[in-house]
């Protein structure tokens, strides 16, 4: 089985502290679209989808801009 992701981890005890401002300011810096997708799998294991709904809408968003191609490159 795979190791479960430390950023992940440390966001969802974030969230389970109540602490949701600091949360969705780390879920806006997040590393990778793989971090996210593991937070949000996290979330769905703990059952904690929809009780947040402004966490589920910085997943939700952040997730769409890691995804979307880029406009331009640096040369």
């Amino acid at each position: 089985m795979a190791r479960t992701n430390e950023w992940a981890g440390k966001v969802l005890a974030l969230i389970k502290g109540g602490n949701t401002s600091a949360a969705i300011a780390q879920i806006k810096v997040a590393p990778s679209v793989k971090d996210l997708k593991a937070l949000h799998s996290e979330m769905v294991m703990a059952r904690l989808t929809g009780r947040w709904r402004d966490v589920d809408a910085a997943i939700e968003d952040n997730l769409a801009l890691l995804a979307a191609p880029r406009l331009h490159r640096s040369p």
